[in-house]
This record gives C-alpha cells, structure tokens and sequence, in this order.
C-alpha cells in the first residue's frame, strides 16, 4: 500500500468516525440536563454517566425531571426515543444550623447545642434551618450526633408525654366525641401508644398520643 492509498484510507476513517459521532447524544448535555433538574438553574455539581455510553442523537430539547436529591430521570421525546437515570451530586452551601454534640431522641434541645456553620446540602433531604432561635423548644426525633445538620424531619411535632402527666381521653364512636380526663401510666411519643388510666373510672384505657398537646385518642 503506498503513501497516497494509505492517506486517503485514513482520511475515510477519519470522517466516518465524525459521522458516527454526529449522530450520538454530546454526554455532557445529558450531563448538564441531569444537574439543572435536581440543584436548578446554574447548579453546580456532578452527574455521573458511563463514558462508554452510546445513545442516539434527540432531534428536540432534552427533557430531565429529578426522581429525588440524588437522581436525574433523563429523557429524548423522539421516536424512538431513550430514557435513562443518572446519579447526580450536587453542590449546594447555606449558612444552616447543625449540633455540636450528641442529643438523645426525646430530648429537648438546648440553645447551647446549636451553632451556625456553612455547610453543603446537595445530600440533604428535608428542610433545614438558618437560625438556633428557629428551634425554641424544639424535640429530637431521633438521635443526633455532633457535626449533624438538624431538618424538619429530626423533630418531633407536639410534645411528648411522661408517666403522671395529666391527659384529656379522646373517644370517637359513631361520629360521636367524649373526652374524659386521665393519668399517664408511661412515657410516650407523639404518635405512640401508651397506657392512661380514667380518673373517674380508675380504668386503665389503651390510647395513641395525639399531636394535640396532652390529648390520648382512646384505641377501639
């Protein structure tokens, strides 16, 4: 094979691998789709995709929509079309309150327990806060440990109730309500069941803490 046969048969080569790759989807542009869905407009971020990965050029806009905080469901409307997932991690930093030491579940957490820090939330799920004075009397739903960023879901909504406490009985029966006063037999949180005893009765009644403060709807 001469020169000239040798040039002319890389040049062949040469402009059928850019045709090839005329007619594949760019990565990046999934990419940068995958990261606008789940951290918005100017997110910044990585989403992570097989550089192996081969899909058909879409002839119209990407679609992208996140399937949670970490997900990005990428799609080409054409016919036929594509629809593929990419993990996606994005950078997002606040100013948002964490702990600075351990706090037990049901325990109420004190003002000298929370400092301000910037933090990156793109794995982050539930709203955070911006400032301690945010959590006045706010109880831990579960347990924390230092350095944790505290969300709406780390709280417990309404207050928990303690053996002695005094408590309002709340029966339902065909549409109908009695309430009735009542003794704490046990500790309990909000949606948990505990046992209370009827102070006119003496009877000792099976009921689920409401978040109505001091409420136990009675279990039928």
């Amino acid at each position: 094979m001469n020169r000239t046969t040798r040039i002319l048969l890389s040049l062949i080569i040469l402009a059928a691998c850019k045709a090839q790759a005329a007619d594949l989807q760019p990565l990046d542009s999934i990419r940068r789709a995958a990261l606008q869905a789940v951290g918005g407009a100017g997110a910044q971020g990585q989403a992570r995709l097989d550089s192996s990965l081969r899909l058909a050029a879409c002839r119209q806009p990407l679609q992208a929509v996140a399937s949670g905080t970490r997900l990005a469901q990428v799609r080409c409307d054409d016919s036929p079309g594509w629809k593929i997932f990419v993990p996606v991690a994005v950078r997002r930093e606040a100013q948002v309150v964490v702990v600075n030491g351990p706090v037990r579940m049901g325990q109420a957490i004190a003002p000298g327990q929370l400092i301000v820090q910037k933090r990156d939330l793109g794995g982050t799920d539930g709203a955070t806060f911006a400032s301690p004075d945010q959590l006045a009397g706010a109880i831990a739903a579960r347990a924390l440990s230092a350095g944790d960023i505290v969300t709406a879901s780390d709280l417990q909504q309404g207050q928990p109730l303690r053996r002695g406490d005094p408590v309002v009985l709340v029966s339902r029966v065909a549409g109908a309500e009695i309430r009735m006063p009542g003794v704490a037999l046990g500790s309990a949180q909000v949606g948990q069941r505990v046992a209370v005893q009827n102070t006119a009765s003496n009877k000792v009644i099976r009921g689920r803490l409401s978040s109505e403060p001091g409420v136990v709807e009675v279990l039928q």
